[in-house]
């Protein structure tokens, strides 16, 4: 019986990258391993067939061979290729593709883990408004890990320092067998390292890292808004053995404003107005983040109509001129009148009969008049 095509076992074309090929073999023999289909000779039968397949496409010599003289250039017994795959290779293609999974390493690499970077920490900053608009130096206090001075990080008793696993040799990995597949696993002994510290450090206790809460300066430009984010590179927790430390990211939250509300460059206030500056007119004192300024409010102007007050906003972090405040002034209805002060009103009031004075109030009763004549009964 007459061996399948390689790539058609697979499912890649003839020209496929090596990430494709060695893709596509791991997507098979996940679903078809003997150890998730017990009794499967049909499941077993494929994933033989991709193991093979990928035992050469993953081997540049034998894959040229392939190519050029198909399944006799690399059949041992054909006088062309090199050697087929035996027991061995298998298990080292097999932990090539799957260390990831079986060693929990990264990618499948294999030998004695390097240092490792520490973890990077957050601090959630709050400023006021004022503070974010111009700029602060502030002193936060931030709990953290950081390298023993005792041992110098190395986590062994000063005078001592760790010593080769008898394990693995200190390759931080040992081989394993799991059914009839040989697969190499992270060493249980050192998890990696290739060491272990048989005398360890009174101070860490062997961690090579202690706990500490650190007082860090932090320089807050000038602009910055909620979300944006200031780097302070190394100090974050530092790595276990020895390793470089990570980054501390300073979150920032800029509280609400009694006054004023942010968007962007822009700033947004209420501004209350009574009755007479509405309809007759005035200037109004109103505030920015730098100080008061007038506002002209001209005759008969509206509840809600908003005005622009150009430059009076804030600039940002990011660049560029300060934007605007845009100020929206609000009708005030008088509170705790008096009678005689009730009588002025209604007299006011009847002497604005007519509708030429309220046009809005007028044209939407008419709609509503409208609205009702249209119905039927």
């Amino acid at each position: 019986m007459s061996k399948r095509d390689y790539y058609e076992i697979l499912g890649v074309n003839k020209g496929a990258a090596e990430a494709d090929i060695k893709k596509a073999y791991r997507r098979i023999a996940m679903k078809n391993h003997p150890d998730r289909n017990p009794d499967n000779e049909k499941a077993e039968e494929i994933f033989k067939e991709a193991t093979e397949a990928y035992e050469v496409l993953s081997n540049k010599e034998k894959k040229a061979a392939y190519d050029q003289y198909g399944h006799a250039g690399v059949d041992p017994n054909s006088g062309f290729g090199g050697p087929g795959g035996g027991a061995d290779n298998f298990s080292d293609i097999f932990g090539d593709v799957f260390g990831d999974i079986f060693s929990g390493g990264r990618g499948g690499s294999r030998g004695r883990r390097g240092p490792v970077r520490g973890s990077d920490l957050q601090y959630n900053l709050e400023l006021s408004l004022e503070d974010a608009v111009k700029g602060k130096t502030v002193q936060i206090k931030v709990p953290t890990l950081i390298a023993c001075e005792t041992c110098d990080g190395s986590g062994a008793k000063k005078g001592s320092k760790p010593e080769t696993c008898a394990t693995c040799g200190g390759h931080g990995q040992v081989r394993m067998s799991q059914g009839f597949i040989s697969v190499q696993q992270t060493c249980p002994k050192c998890h990696g390292r290739g060491q272990v510290i048989s005398d360890p450090c009174g101070s860490c206790h062997g961690q090579g890292r202690i706990k500490e809460t650190k007082t860090l300066s932090v320089k807050v430009p000038p602009g910055v808004d909620t979300g944006d984010r200031i780097r302070l590179g190394g100090e974050g927790e530092a790595g276990p053995e020895g390793g470089p430390a990570g980054d501390l990211y300073v979150q920032v939250n800029v509280r609400e404003h009694s006054l004023f509300q942010r968007d962007g460059r822009n700033l947004y206030c209420e501004v209350p107005i009574s009755i007479v500056d509405a309809a007759l007119g005035g200037e109004l004192e109103v505030p920015t983040l730098n100080g008061r300024v007038k506002l002209k409010v001209p005759a008969e102007t509206q509840t809600g109509r908003l005005f622009r007050l150009k430059g009076k906003g804030v600039s940002s972090v990011r660049g560029g001129g300060p934007g605007d405040l845009l100020c929206r002034v609000v009708l005030e209805t008088p509170v705790n009148l008096n009678s005689d002060q009730k009588e002025l009103i209604r007299q006011l009031q009847d002497s604005l009969e007519g509708g030429k004075h309220s046009p809005k109030k007028t044209s939407w009763f008419e709609g509503v008049k409208k609205f009702f004549d249209g119905f039927t009964i």
